[in-house]
């Protein structure tokens, strides 16, 4: 649907929910997520089968409560132009270009870890086929690279911006779900006391994972309203939860010349994403023409 450009702004003032609405629905859904995990009465730890399966049917469920959010909140005015499924980013145009690119990026952004995987032969593991066969089979592995990314971003990106998007402008809808998203993951406070560890460990790991989980969110949340699809969100946390936080005591314990090529390609991966970001999500790149697109 193209729409002229003279046309957008009044088109915008008609697409609203206030913020009581739009913020509310999205704390709620926030808190039926992480109250799913734990309405399961378990001995065991977060890692054991039972549990893993248990929480896969209850991030489930929620995925399939949290769409009424969006088809019932939603302002009339833009069901009368896009589809629910639509505007969550679930779309044919622009599919491949939203499946590769923000990979790319993403790739560039880990050239530092990535080289020294390459470096230390990690990435023959990769082509060995038993490997992906047995990760397939690993209820912890399909968890951090599958389960966890679908549910995360459909709940926190598809069905939580959406609604933000009929409120605030993208710039400012892009840092509300990170906030819930980092808030949702302080729930592991509670598995780590009961795992018997020190009360500031725990809560300096736990404001740590707070802080990275924030910054991701805010870069998952530019990729979905930037490219109007579910997927770039979904493959590229996927990918970073393989990949786990950069390990720096690594290069910086390297000697010689290893250890300052380890850095620049570090600085250089992190340049490079920063200049490429804008260009390899520019939304015409991915028939982004979704009611907030205009603003970007």
């Amino acid at each position: 649907m193209e729409t002229a450009p003279d046309q957008e702004p009044a088109a915008r003032e008609t697409v609203f929910l206030s913020p009581f609405i739009s913020v509310g629905a999205c704390f709620v859904i926030s808190v039926i997520y992480v109250a799913s995990l734990y309405v399961w009465n378990s001995k065991h730890d977060r890692d054991h089968p039972s549990t893993i399966k248990r929480r896969f049917f209850s991030v489930f469920v929620v995925m399939l409560i949290s769409p009424f959010f969006v088809l019932t909140l939603s302002s009339r005015d833009v069901f009368q132009h896009y589809g629910m499924w639509q505007i969550m980013g679930f779309r044919e145009q622009g599919l491949f270009t939203a499946t590769l690119l923000p990979l790319l990026l993403t790739v560039v952004l880990f050239l530092g870890p990535l080289s020294v995987q390459l470096s230390n032969g990690v990435w023959r593991i990769y082509s060995e086929p038993m490997y992906w066969v047995n990760a397939v089979r690993n209820l912890v592995w399909l968890r951090n690279h599958v389960v966890a990314p679908l549910s995360e971003e459909f709940t926190f990106r598809a069905c939580m911006l959406p609604l933000l998007l009929q409120t605030f402008r993208p710039s400012i809808a892009m840092l509300i779900t990170p906030l819930l998203f980092g808030l949702a993951h302080l729930h592991h406070i509670r598995e780590r006391l009961k795992n018997g560890r020190p009360l500031r460990e725990v809560l300096i790991v736990s404001f740590f994972q707070f802080f990275y989980t924030t910054i991701f969110g805010i870069y998952s949340a530019y990729l979905f309203v930037r490219t109007g699809h579910f997927v770039a969100p979904f493959i590229v946390h996927a990918f970073c939860n393989h990949m786990g936080f950069p390990d720096v005591q690594e290069v910086l314990s390297q000697t010689g010349h290893r250890k300052y090529l380890f850095i620049a390609f570090y600085v250089l991966g992190l340049v490079g994403w920063i200049v490429l970001l804008p260009t390899l999500t520019t939304p015409s790149w991915y028939t982004n023409d979704l009611f907030w697109a205009a603003e970007l």
